[in-house]
């Protein structure tokens, strides 16, 4: 059985990033939907039903616009940086209430750094509050979230305050993690993994591990898991 990403889909990001202008872009657009945006799309269909199965508040959505496919497009409006392409494929699988401060799964297609995960990147500052009180109130519970993706080789992703926000006992058995920003969990993924046949039991594999951290930050932030 083949798998869905082929032997040109870590080749074309490289040489993306060699020549990141529209130029080459354009010249290679046929090879760019070929390689890269149609495996992706199907990757994400067949991924529906099954994530369903672990959640039925989170959707994988294989529109070529505006779905779980994130634009390959930089938004290079206040950016020092003016390469107009990213280098990089993220599929992002948001909750169904569509809330900011919602988390979600996600994968990073990258060569040589892809990675497969969950969880809140920067959210706002009522979601976070509600986050680190949970952690706060709930310290047992904080531990058997983070037991399974620690012990299958995940890690927590993300910055940290330097010093315990205000309002939080600095002596808290889980102050690191109330001192943090973000609540993301990641595992490496090879490109070997990426490109094999079985890619999507893996990446399943990853969003199941990461199941129970995902279900503290979901309902820590008043949504149903």
């Amino acid at each position: 059985m083949a798998g869905y990403f082929g032997t040109d889909f870590f080749p074309f990001l490289e040489d993306l990033r060699e020549h990141n202008n529209r130029d080459w872009f354009q010249e290679n657009k046929e090879r760019y939907e070929r390689a890269v945006r149609d495996p992706c799309l199907s990757f994400i269909a067949d991924l529906a039903p099954r994530l369903r199965r672990l959640s039925q508040h989170f959707f994988a959505d294989p529109s070529p616009v505006g779905g779980s496919m994130m634009r390959i497009y930089r938004d290079i409006r206040f950016s020092k940086d003016k390469s107009p392409y990213k280098t990089a494929i993220g599929l992002h699988f948001r909750h169904t209430k569509g809330e900011e401060s919602a988390p979600a799964f996600y994968v990073h297609l990258e060569p040589k750094s892809s990675s497969a995960g969950g969880g809140v990147w920067r959210p706002p500052a009522p979601a976070l509050k509600r986050i680190r009180d949970a952690i706060a109130a709930k310290p047992a519970a904080w531990e058997r979230a983070k037991a399974g993706e620690f012990r299958a080789g995940c890690g927590m992703a993300g910055a940290s305050l330097k010093r315990p926000p205000p309002g939080y006992d600095p002596d808290h058995r889980f102050i690191e993690d109330i001192k943090r920003k973000d609540f993301a969990a990641t595992l490496a993924l090879s490109n070997k993994d990426v490109t094999s046949a079985g890619v999507m039991d893996t990446m399943l594999g990853a969003f199941a591990t990461i199941g129970p951290l995902m279900r503290f930050l979901t309902e820590a932030v008043g949504l149903p898991y």
